[in-house]
């Protein structure tokens, strides 16, 4: 059954409340008519209370003959560390263009993680009149996606400590024996990942008692050398005494100690691949294909030569289905996937588009950070695993950033904006307006439309606004919006939504910035050349050892994923502006075979934030009159 949409009508007061009273003021839609307004039907749906739902990825092949709709990335200039609304504009985008347009949209985001909840950062559902609900739950465990991500990675840890120890204790036949004990008839056999090992090995026999001794022990002996293990645990807390550990301090592991660390869990290989991954046989394959050492011969030792790829898609199953969600004005949206924008892509899922771009005429998506990190890696590494095909980039963009990177005071978070933010300051303003300018030409590289928008804050002048207009037409975006979507919901982006509109039916060339056929330094230097404008790139020792090892091992053709820092175009976060003449330092570089990248290190890039002096859990709790979660943001 496909429902008519109707819009829930806002109710609008200023000044604007907080981001959480005006989630749970708000007026929610039944998951399920979310869902029929969309062209979702019920048994589709895995429902997580009356407001959320997973939908299984049936959906996907119902729908697989329908054309797509089109395809929207959200992504900003160089940001403050503030960040400059792209979540909001997202939102209040889609609510235009649903709520007020006509057209049928959905939103596509990714799931906030724990750590920065409760740290500094806060959550990532919107904010204003342009937000994600129902807001607690988008911003705390959700349907649980996170928490499974956690528990296949540490299973994976465990499983490679486990593996090492009981290679230490025992000789290549009872290793052997161990791995493939006989059944209560006395026959051995292979489990469906021992099958995939054996073909890994070029091993064609399938029965455990027609291998040779030479291929009992190379199939029981992984050999791992400790040294190569870049496998971590993760937690999704920002616990900073975590960052590096000692393991195997227990009496039983006597002499196997090995220093180690935590990540957090939105930095996990297996985040990423969540977010990449096309459906469950495609997720299947990645996760036996993560590397998480070499052996003593200096080859790639898999999740698949551990054992555990099969388990560990056990626990992702559920995982893999989008969590169906609603904005503040009823339109549809994917909450899926969350990996980090710094050091992994930073996308929402595949799965999530490929769904609402068959049930929508506009998918409206996000990319972490600024656009040299997250359209960047959008178009090079997301979209060449989807194979779909974007028209339109809307790059948000404010006067206070602008301002900071023509020279303004620092911006802090927490602290209250010097006046050069709140007054005009056309002088300010116009020096800052290269990092704009960048970003247009860059979105331009790879043929596709630009529309600007201008998130507006209530100092924002006439004279400013007209400013970045006039500069961002100049260089060839098909228009400059000034979007009031915070303060008054889809309205306030009516005219952003028509622009959009306009540009996604130009037609667009789209096409990417480099081959994969080209080797990794050619694809590294391109990408700091023509995105972030550098001169020229270093290679640490450690970043040409493993370049000789990953051409060697075939990982080369693989697209490049760049951690740097999103504070800059540049690799160093007090480089603000338009830098120039500066030489990126590839300190170096890993690889997360099964999510599909590689990704080069600019500099220290931390996977386990640290919590503030003052974090912001200080401020939630639970009134227990009501049972509502009260502080959060």
């Amino acid at each position: 059954m496909t429902r008519k949409f109707m819009p829930t009508k806002l109710n609008l007061r200023h000044p604007v409340p907080s981001d959480i009273d005006i989630a749970q003021a708000a007026t929610l839609k039944p998951i399920l008519q979310v869902a029929e307004e969309a062209g979702l039907v019920e048994k589709e749906l895995e429902y997580h209370g009356p407001y959320m739902a997973k939908v299984k990825l049936e959906a996907l092949q119902r729908l697989e003959d329908r054309p797509d709709g089109k395809y929207i990335d959200v992504t900003a200039i160089t940001p403050t560390p503030l960040g400059e609304g792209k979540t909001t504009t997202t939102v209040g985008l889609s609510q235009a263009l649903g709520a007020h347009l006509g057209k049928k949209v959905f939103t596509c985001i990714r799931q906030p993680s724990q750590g920065p909840t409760f740290g500094i950062k806060g959550g990532a559902a919107g904010g204003g009149y342009s937000q994600i609900i129902p807001m607690e739950n988008f911003n705390l465990h959700l349907t649980g996606d996170i928490h499974a991500i956690t528990a296949a990675n540490n299973l994976l840890a465990a499983a490679i400590d486990a593996r090492m120890f009981h290679e230490s204790q025992q000789d290549d036949e009872k290793l052997f024996n161990a791995l493939c004990p006989p059944d209560k008839q006395g026959q051995r056999s292979f489990s469906p990942s021992m099958l995939k090992r054996l073909q890994r090995l070029g091993i064609g026999k399938t029965d455990p008692e027609h291998l040779t001794p030479e291929q009992r022990a190379r199939f029981a002996r992984l050999d791992i050398d400790p040294s190569t293990l870049t496998w971590r645990r993760v937690v999704d807390t920002n616990d900073r005494f975590l960052r590096e550990i000692e393991v195997g301090l227990g009496p039983d592991e006597k002499g196997k100690t090995r220093r180690t660390g935590f990540d957090i869990t939105v930095a996990s290989e297996v985040m990423a691949i969540l977010a990449l991954t096309t459906g469950l046989e495609d997720m299947r394959e990645r996760l036996g294909k993560i590397v998480v050492a070499t052996n003593t011969r200096g080859e790639a030792v898999t999740a698949e030569d551990i054992g555990c790829a099969g388990a560990m898609t056990v626990l992702m199953m559920d995982a893999i289905k989008p969590n169906l969600m609603q904005t503040l004005e009823g339109t549809p949206a994917f909450v899926h996937a969350g990996p980090f924008a710094n050091i992994a892509h930073g996308q929402s899922s595949i799965i999530a588009d490929k769904i609402a771009l068959k049930l929508a005429d506009y998918v409206i998506t996000e990319s972490g950070f600024g656009a040299d990190i997250g359209m960047e890696k959008f178009f090079g590494v997301k979209c060449r695993y989807s194979g779909l095909v974007p028209q339109v980039v809307v790059l948000v963009a404010t006067v206070r950033a602008l301002k900071m990177h023509g020279g303004g005071p620092k911006v802090v978070a927490g602290k209250p904006l010097a006046p050069e933010y709140t007054e005009e300051n056309l002088d300010l303003l116009r020096a800052g307006l290269p990092n704009l300018e960048r970003h247009i030409k860059n979105a331009l590289k790879y043929g596709v439309h630009v529309v600007v928008a201008v998130n507006s804050f209530k100092d924002d002048t006439a004279a400013e606004v007209e400013l970045i207009r006039k500069a961002a037409l100049e260089v060839g975006a098909m228009d400059a919006i000034v979007a009031r979507n915070w303060m008054e919901g889809g309205a306030g982006a009516v005219a952003l939504g028509e622009a959009v509109i306009k540009a996604a039916a130009q037609p667009s060339t789209f096409k990417q910035l480099y081959p994969l056929e080209m080797s990794i330094k050619d694809k590294i230097e391109t990408i700091c050349r023509e995105i972030y404008g550098a001169e020229g790139v270093e290679y640490f020792p450690e970043a040409e050892k493993k370049i000789a090892l990953y051409t060697n091992l075939g990982f080369d053709k693989l697209p490049m994923c760049m951690a740097k820092t999103h504070l800059s175009l540049s690799h160093d976060p007090a480089l603000k502006g338009t830098p120039t003449g500066f030489v990126v330092p590839i300190r170096d570089i890993r690889a997360s075979v099964g999510a599909g990248f590689l990704y080069p290190l600019l500099g220290t890039m931390r996977t386990m934030p640290g919590l503030p002096t003052r974090p912001v859990f200080y401020d939630v709790d639970v009134d227990l009159e009501s049972g509502k979660v009260v502080g959060l943001f």
